[in-house]
């Protein structure tokens, strides 16, 4: 059966959702019932140096506006936090907390499980095939999520 170009867009977005739905409520399971995927793409920007909500709506393709709201969700549940400046006493700066990065590694593992479900219901054979297939057509690089240029580092704390 052939498929068309838009088939294949769906069946990538749900490969997608199946793994972000799973992912988020394994979270749940695991006691953070309050993360969302946005929070997810939101600390990463932030662990990357998107220090303000000017830089992180850029990072996002949000508004500041947005990026100020996701801001103030994740300082509430203890995710981000803001520290002065230690050049500019007037400015505020974004970083995770120790417990973002919990939550961010939790995700991780989590779906390192998926994955290894995956391989388990296609075999290992397929599931690198099918990850080299991808790679080769979007790049080996983590997809951005906000405007060209932008890519996801990988995630380590701050020294």
């Amino acid at each position: 059966m052939s498929r068309s170009g838009a088939d294949l867009a769906l069946l990538l977005l749900g490969g997608f959702r199946s793994l972000v739905d799973a992912a988020t409520a394994e979270l749940a399971r695991r006691g953070y019932e309050d993360v969302r995927p946005v929070h997810d793409f939101a600390m990463r920007a932030i662990a990357a140096g998107a220090d303000n909500a000017s830089e992180l709506g850029r990072r996002l393709s949000v508004s500041k506006q947005a990026a100020a709201k996701t801001i103030t969700v994740l300082q509430e549940r203890g995710y981000v936090a803001r520290d002065t400046d230690p050049l500019d006493a007037r400015r505020k700066r974004l970083h995770v907390t120790p417990l973002g990065y919990e939550v961010l590694r939790q995700g991780e593992s989590i779906f390192d499980e998926l994955r290894d479900q995956w391989k388990q219901q296609i075999g290992s054979s397929e599931l690198a095939s099918l990850e080299t297939h991808l790679a080769d057509l979007v790049g080996a690089q983590p997809v951005r999520l906000d405007a060209p240029g932008w890519i996801v580092q990988d995630l380590g704390e701050p020294v």
